[in-house]
């Protein structure tokens, strides 16, 4: 019978290499430091054999790891096997953190299996291959192969003190990169593939699943779940005849990085990359371009930023591709008629989508709620009196908020905020005609006397003219009109109050837009026109504040049933969203501050547009004959308008389009 000494017992693959050895007969003895004592007990409890799980007190980080003369004593007529687990299992952790966990303590680990008599069971890693290019065998070591990561250094030098330290025999066991239980789909962190799970949950939120993407090829990678991974060490473990070896716990068959990030979008119902530019292209370059280039201080902006906003380390992204192809046929052999099966990525990659989302997605564990946003910060909107800007108004007041509330009508505002107040919330009502820029300047001249800043800028008035270019020949001033609140008024309002907002280096600005400035609806041209300037403005103007932490949300917002739309009568039949959804959607604005906030359909219909811009003209071309101009459009009234069966089945399938 054999008894078992254990580090990193809590660990994720410790505690399920803990079950296996407790469904075999013997105690298994764990380190934990004295503040930890309770991790043990919890897993004690979780387990049906626990109470042959005994606390051992001690260190990593001392010689004998801390294990006092006495018990070492008592465990050297006892521990037969001793497996070594602990360590740093992190691409993003520095280098003294690596060398004194995986190095150090390995050092003491060894130490205390010598005085023990122990065999060695050590955990390495593939990292040990570094940069070797080419085959990797499981009877290879030091074969002079790069190894420029911290993390590749330590785990090559903790394999070493083992190979030359040990004075009792030892095996070692690499496993590949290790996921979720292929079971459960339990993870304890975010490592690995996980690094790119945002990347997919941002890609699903933005596009159907089945629109095709190009993404990069970053390299052959290798994943193994880690039930499979403590199955095989458990089972190699007892097996004889098997000292001195090193086992490659890995995929046979390397996995191409795309392969895997298109079966966890599979997984997630994301859009997959149908097209992957290898990243070896770059490598056309004159030696050292690319790297030079990357590392100008506008570029390594650029390039944390677009890391930070998916949630990918910086450190990390170099070296997702692996060099090496590693060979396991001595564990394939260890293992063979066991019934230990590498399970197929295809087979459990759902689980492990599912565990992330619900467990795992850093957004979870962020103070992201709309109050925490806005509560004690002033808001001021446009277009309050009513709709979608009277909508969010109540809303950002319940939520804690101060709303300024700015519309021509201010009857209508102050009927508002007395509401709000009874309500038991705050605001304040100003009067303004946003398209006049005079009103403008008075408006913000009003408003900073009133408060020491405004925190968050709602831009939602609007104004929307349905008619197609032929009834617009004697109407100029239909364009004259959209582009000034639209975008004069609107800009202006803006650099009233931007200049105090960089001044506090705080401050963030949405702009309700239009779906249609994605799609190019026909007969809206001076209404897309000026909501397109809006949107050029506001790309621009970003680019210049964002240094500053004054940042921008653009919405481009789908069909709303407002009283802006209610003269074409056609709407009456089509599928919009209502007012307090819309003020959903700006209250989204606030909350996360993303740079958009699109439809599905919006986003497909800028990509279609950039892809095949023609077929886009033919199918706006089509509505165009659907829907005709309304009555009011031409200056009539025809109380008998209705929208068609034809026109309300096209409104339904391209939902949210203002037709």
């Amino acid at each position: 019978m054999s008894n078992y000494f254990v580090t990193g017992a809590t660990g994720f693959i410790g505690r399920r290499l803990v079950e296996k050895l407790l469904e075999r007969e013997g105690t298994v003895y764990a380190l934990v430091r004295p503040e930890s004592v309770g991790k043990i007990d919890a897993l004690r409890e979780s387990l049906a054999e626990g109470d042959r799980l005994i606390p051992i007190e001690g260190d990593l980080g001392q010689p004998l790891l801390g294990v006092s003369d006495a018990e070492i004593k008592r465990l050297s007529s006892e521990v037969t096997e001793f497996f070594h687990l602990a360590a740093v299992y992190d691409m993003t952790a520095d280098e003294e953190r690596n060398r004194m966990a995986n190095v150090e303590g390995t050092r003491h680990a060894v130490e205390l299996a010598n005085a023990l008599g122990a065999r060695m069971h050590h955990i390495s890693s593939i990292a040990v291959a570094g940069d070797h290019k080419g085959n990797f065998r499981e009877d290879m070591f030091d074969e002079g192969q790069p190894l420029t990561h911290p993390y590749h250094r330590t785990k090559f030098e903790a394999e070493k003190i083992v190979r030359t330290d040990s004075t009792t025999p030892w095996r070692v066991y690499r496993p590949a990169i290790v996921v979720g239980d292929s079971r459960t789909g339990e993870m304890d962190k975010i490592d690995g593939p996980y690094y790119f799970f945002k990347a997919i949950q941002k890609a699903r939120g933005a596009l159907p699943a089945w629109v095709p993407l190009i993404g990069p090829e970053l390299g052959d990678t290798n994943v193994v779940p880690v039930d499979w991974v403590a199955a095989s060490i458990d089972h190699i473990a007892h097996l004889d005849g098997m000292d001195g070896r090193a086992f490659h716990l890995a995929n046979p068959k390397p996995q191409a990085s795309g392969d895997v990030l298109n079966t966890i979008a599979r997984a997630a119902h994301a859009p997959q990359m149908a097209m992957r530019v290898d990243a070896g292209l770059l490598d056309a370059l004159p030696k050292g371009t690319f790297s030079l280039a990357m590392q100008l201080p506008a570029l390594k902006g650029v390039r944390k930023a677009i890391l930070a906003d998916i949630g990918i380390p910086d450190q990390v992204l170099s070296y997702v591709g692996l060099t090496a192809q590693f060979d396991t046929r001595d564990s394939e052999l260890a293992l063979a008629d066991t019934g230990i099966e590498l399970p197929a990525l295809d087979d459990y990659a759902w689980k492990l989508w599912d565990y992330w989302e619900r467990h795992l997605d850093p957004d979870l564990f962020r103070d992201r709620s709309f109050e925490g946003a806005v509560a004690g910060r002033t808001v001021l909107i446009t277009g309050a009196s009513s709709g979608i800007g009277r909508a969010a108004a109540i809303k950002i007041a319940a939520a804690g908020g101060v709303p300024l509330l700015v519309a021509r009508s201010l009857d209508k505002l102050e009927e508002l905020k007395a509401e709000i107040e009874a309500s038991g919330g705050s605001a304040w009502a100003y009067s303004a005609d946003l398209a006049e820029i005079d009103s403008v300047d008075d408006l913000v001249s009003r408003v900073l006397a009133d408060h020491a800043s405004v925190d968050f800028l709602i831009n939602n008035a609007g104004r929307s003219i349905r008619r197609s270019v032929a009834l617009s020949y004697d109407r100029f001033h239909d364009f004259e009109r959209t582009i000034q609140l639209n975008y004069l008024g609107t800009i202006k309002l803006i650099m009233g109050l931007l200049p105090g907002m960089r001044e506090r280096r705080s401050g963030h600005i949405v702009n309700v837009s239009s779906i249609g400035v994605q799609t190019g609806p026909p007969r809206f041209s001076a209404y897309v026109a000026s909501k397109a300037a809006l949107d050029a403005f506001t790309r621009v103007v970003a680019s210049e504040t964002i240094s500053e932490e004054v940042t921008f949300t653009t919405i481009h917002m789908p069909l709303v049933r407002t009283p802006m739309i209610a003269p074409t009568k056609i709407y009456d039949s089509f599928p919009t969203i209502s007012p307090d959804e819309a003020a959903d959607l700006i209250c989204e604005a606030i909350r996360s501050k993303p740079k958009n906030i699109n439809t599905r359909l919006g986003t497909f219909g800028e990509i279609a547009y950039a892809l095949a811009p023609k077929a886009v003209d033919q199918v706006m071309s089509a509505a165009y004959k659907v829907f005709p101009d309304s009555a009011a459009s031409k200056g009539e009234s025809d109380p008998s308008e209705k929208a068609s069966t034809e026109q309300i089945a096209l409104a339904h399938l391209m939902r949210g389009i203002h037709w």
